[in-house]
């Protein structure tokens, strides 16, 4: 999986033992999601992780500590598009401030970097490449998934679009596999398969993953 860094081709290279002592602060109102990665980057060492539910509550906490990025989720209440961004890094200064986002598309990442943001982190990312993102934005330079989203290319069932990553979980769910097994043969987190069910199912119009499967074999797809 390509990516694109934007800035000093070393930052990716950074010894893990000297990032390890981040400070993180992620504000985003799916508890699941929040939690979930929030205890992923502990695991991988990162000292701490503050999280927050809302805009209001992230504001609260860059008030009265110091992070050295902060990652904000695009749709979570209060944002108002990029107002909340702009609100963010005013905060905190010369702390970098990143989007994170369960809806990508090139337009919005252009769109988030040109509003400030170092980098926009698609919720979609496998738990490695979030990581490595993580990184890069922190050592100071740009993360922009250009080559994922110019090429996220998926399928068309019927009238409806998927993305290659919501087909590729729903040949699983075709296959009968449970989203920890999606998970790990597709190397996403298994909060990552549970918003793309979630996402995949809401364009079929279907009421679960069963549904969506059988929406999928009477379209002929799997």
């Amino acid at each position: 999986m390509l990516v694109r860094f934007i800035g000093r081709p070393h930052a990716f290279l950074f010894a893990r033992h000297i990032l390890n002592g981040l400070r993180l602060l992620l504000a985003d109102d799916h508890d699941l999601v929040r939690e979930t990665i929030a205890a992923f980057l502990l695991a991988e060492g990162f000292a701490t992780v503050s999280t927050a539910a809302s805009l209001p509550d992230a504001l609260d906490l860059l008030r009265r500590n110091t992070f050295d990025l902060v990652l904000l989720d695009y749709n979570m209440p209060g944002m108002n598009g990029f107002d909340g961004l702009k609100q963010a890094r005013v905060l905190a200064k010369t702390c970098p401030v990143a989007i994170v986002s369960g809806a990508t598309s090139r337009d919005l990442a252009d769109a988030a970097i040109a509003a400030g943001a170092v980098g926009f982190v698609p919720k979609t990312l496998s738990s490695l490449a979030m990581v490595a993102a993580i990184r890069v934005m922190a050592a100071g330079d740009v993360f922009n998934p250009v080559s994922i989203l110019q090429f996220d290319v998926g399928t068309t069932i019927g009238s409806v679009s998927l993305t290659k990553r919501e087909a590729d979980v729903l040949r699983g769910i075709c296959r009968g596999l449970a989203n920890k097994e999606i998970a790990r043969e597709l190397d996403l987190q298994e909060v990552t398969v549970k918003l793309h069910v979630k996402t995949l199912s809401r364009k079929l119009g279907a009421k679960n993953r069963t549904h969506a499967a059988m929406i999928s074999r009477d379209s002929g797809y799997c």
